[in-house]
């Protein structure tokens, strides 16, 4: 009897938390509130909880935030090194000759960079160049930010920083082999799909408004001169990372170290020493800013998927009475269901469903390898194209987009994408 109140009383708390997150609540103090909470409720003892909840989630965490300083600074250096804004600005020469071949073009190269790069410093540092790029062409401006913010979302499958952020609840699952074959595939679908939405809405392409949707976003004077020039053996960097993983099995560490050398030196920022130990210390700085607030929301996430596991053993005969035991039947049903990771929802691992992938982990039901593809696919859903993802904040204001007009070209192309990608899951890892 005691058992049943303790797991209402987790429940209701629970729907608190997700209200809490549509009113806009911030996610790093609801999610220390809730560790706490779930700690009191499930009456985890007090030692057991500053062992379990508090000090151990955020010492094992250490080796991802590693992962995810790296990535931050492999970004930010293929930023400010002029490898990013050099591939982005090659998008442009097909321009108004093929405006369709030149839309494609961007997002397939956003795509490329984003492979690596990660942040929401990065994102703004690219859209900035290649957004203004579509416009130029005559896209829309709803459509432009649609397709772009979808473009980022698709190789984020195999991003390594975004992979060891959601490892913290799968710790099993692993970077390499049979994930990557997936990763690849997943990614390719979504992209595929963004290349249709764009051919589907080329009768939309105006050329005779693009001076006016340039002008909204204050980039009527968008200058590609001042794009830095780099070496063509450069634009390979984006990708190199990933290589050394399939190719060599690298770990990510030493992958993105060597990819951040090579992207110092082949452009340029490292003629001379003193050259070097600028650019060394001005990216790192800024890598390190870019993901300050990150990883402090991280530690609050990964305490409170401590006191859930704890708890998961109080869950566990719920989700053996509703949860099929069947892979397919469940992958199938989270890709119907993928628009609850919308809004910082129950499947999106970044918000209210860090609950549910810390506590289907805890109830040993699943293997990790299983579990992470099925619940990355609904979160990158809420990546691509949910109003609380800070970058697709930022381009909404940029880009002077509405909500509604972002949200309606969006979710119907990712909650396709999202069913087509879990029977992907099941054919991999059911």
């Amino acid at each position: 009897m005691t058992s049943t109140i303790i797991a209402i009383l987790l429940l209701v708390t629970f729907g608190g938390f997700i209200y809490y997150i549509l009113k806009g609540g911030n996610l790093m103090i609801g999610f220390f509130v809730m560790a706490i909470l779930w700690s009191v409720i499930g009456l985890v003892p007090f030692n057991t909880a500053i062992q379990k909840v508090f000090a151990e989630p955020a010492l094992k965490y250490g080796p991802t935030i590693i992962y995810i300083v790296f990535g931050s600074w492999f970004g930010r250096v293929l930023v400010d090194s002029g490898i990013a804004p050099a591939i982005s600005q090659e998008t442009n020469k097909v321009g108004k000759k093929r405006p369709l071949l030149a839309a494609i073009l961007v997002i397939l190269v956003t795509a490329f960079i984003f492979v690596s790069a990660y942040g929401v410093g990065s994102v703004i540092a690219i859209g900035v160049i290649l957004l203004p790029i579509m416009l130029s062409v005559g896209m829309p401006r709803d459509i432009a930010l649609s397709a772009f913010s979808l473009a980022i979302g698709a190789p984020m499958y195999i991003n390594v920083v975004l992979f060891n952020q959601i490892k913290a609840f799968f710790p099993k699952a692993e970077y390499g082999g049979k994930y990557l074959v997936f990763g690849c595939i997943a990614a390719a679908i979504q992209l595929i799909a963004v290349v249709i939405f764009l051919i589907w809405n080329r009768k939309k392409i105006n050329p005779s408004q693009a001076e006016a949707n340039l002008r909204a976003i204050g980039a009527e004077n968008n200058d590609a001169a001042e794009v830095k020039s780099v070496p063509k053996l450069a634009f390979v960097i984006p990708i190199i990372p990933v290589l050394m993983n399939m190719l060599f099995k690298w770990d990510a560490i030493p992958a993105l170290t060597l990819s951040t050398l090579l992207a110092i030196f082949i452009t340029g920022n490292a003629k001379s020493y003193k050259k070097f130990v600028s650019f060394l210390d001005s990216s790192i700085k800024q890598a390190i800013g870019d993901i300050a607030g990150l990883i402090m929301f991280l530690m609050s996430l990964i305490m409170f998927s401590g006191a859930a596991s704890i708890n998961a053993v109080r869950f566990k005969p719920l989700f053996e009475a509703i949860l099929p035991s069947n892979h397919l039947i469940l992958a199938l049903a989270l890709g119907v269901l993928a628009p609850l990771a919308l809004f910082r929802g129950p499947l999106h691992v970044w918000g209210a469903g860090a609950a549910t992938a810390a506590v289907l982990s805890g109830t040993g039901l699943f293997n990790d390898a299983f579990l992470l593809p099925l619940l990355y696919v609904p979160t990158l859903m809420a990546v691509s194209t949910d109003i609380t993802q800070s970058w697709n904040v930022w381009g909404l204001d940029y880009m002077k987009v509405q909500s509604k007009d972002f949200l309606k070209h969006g979710i119907p192309i990712m909650w396709v994408v999202s069913i087509i990608n879990e029977l992907l899951v099941f054919y991999f890892f059911g």
